[in-house]
């Protein structure tokens, strides 16, 4: 990982002056998904780094420990051992960033990795997930247990309320609660941006995330109506830069809810690289939350290797 990111002070004249401009940040984001991509070699090499960059994601209500166990034993080998083989990629260590379980599963995925014997990251969503509804002492603990359990990253749901309501300095406090609840643990923070109203207040909710220490601020649950999108990326990554040049701490980004296809991927990559540069583009500053998103990537590196697209069996998935 990245030197953490300690935080500052609350900086409420920096949070008040800022605005976005709403038609600048759609014309910068259809400049960005009209970028061309590379093919061949090229497409198939940056659909690998891609991989590399994923939290495998399940959030379901019918998580079991069997499906957990899939879901790491995926991350760990994520494209068939042949597949690599054939692109002299076998040897590169090719994982997933981390496996994202619910609290009460992350002894569970812990277990996994260790008998895999994998040093896979854990992470965990917290605090009230989804919505981040209840109470704060409860919130807490969840952080708490799910550290406790083995998590080393934390995935936090801000209170949206907070932000929509213009009291930054209460979310400011909730969140450096949790920063120190994680303890080791690494922190991201979900904003919620599709629940946050417009531009300006992603931005400031992004500020404020990060001057109470966020390592990560992360654009979504999955599980709002709108997720992930490249507008609201942008305006985010602008954030990271500013606080960047501002404190000199690197905050990481991570987008989900939404991302399903390789192609996807790839504008997600090349917005990283045109916004914040190629130190960015890596795990430790760059995570993908998905659940469906590495079958297509597998999908595509499987043409690429055999000229042709597999037919389901013939890929396995988590």
């Amino acid at each position: 990982m990245a030197v953490r990111n300690t935080g500052m002070s609350l900086d409420l004249e920096w949070v008040s002056k800022v605005r976005v401009n709403h038609q600048a940040v759609l014309r910068r984001a259809q400049q960005i998904q009209g970028r061309k991509q590379g093919k061949n070699q090229w497409q198939a090499a940056w659909l690998l780094k891609a991989v590399t960059c994923i939290d495998l994601t399940t959030l379901a209500g019918d998580d079991t420990p069997s499906n957990v166990h899939r879901l790491c034993l995926k991350a760990t080998q994520p494209i068939r051992h042949d597949l690599l083989e054939s692109m002299d990629m076998q040897d590169k260590g090719i994982t997933t960033a981390a496996v994202c379980v619910y609290p009460a599963r992350v002894a569970d995925a812990v277990k996994s990795l260790r008998s895999a014997d994998s040093s896979l990251p854990v992470a965990s969503v917290a605090t009230g997930f989804p919505a981040g509804q209840t109470a704060l002492k409860t919130r807490l603990e969840e952080v708490c247990i799910a550290v406790k359990d083995g998590a080393t990253e934390i995935d936090i749901v801000i209170n949206r309320t907070l932000a929509l309501t213009g009291q930054w300095e209460a979310l400011y406090q909730e969140i450096c609660q949790f920063r120190e609840a994680c303890g080791e643990a690494h922190m991201k923070t979900i904003l919620a941006v599709g629940e946050l109203g417009n531009f300006t207040n992603v931005y400031k909710a992004s500020l404020v995330a990060m001057m109470a220490g966020s390592d990560f601020i992360k654009t979504s649950t999955g599980k709002e109506s709108v997720n992930a999108t490249y507008p609201v990326a942008i305006v985010m990554v602008r954030a990271i830069r500013d606080y960047f040049l501002r404190t000199g701490y690197k905050v990481g980004f991570k987008p989900a809810g939404g991302i399903r296809t390789a192609k996807d991927s790839l504008v997600w990559l090349t917005l990283m690289k045109e916004e914040l540069g190629d130190e960015w583009l890596n795990p430790s500053l760059f995570r993908l939350g998905a659940s469906t998103l590495l079958a297509d990537i597998e999908r595509q590196i499987y043409h690429y290797v055999t000229g042709r697209y597999a037919a389901y069996h013939e890929l396995p998935l988590a």
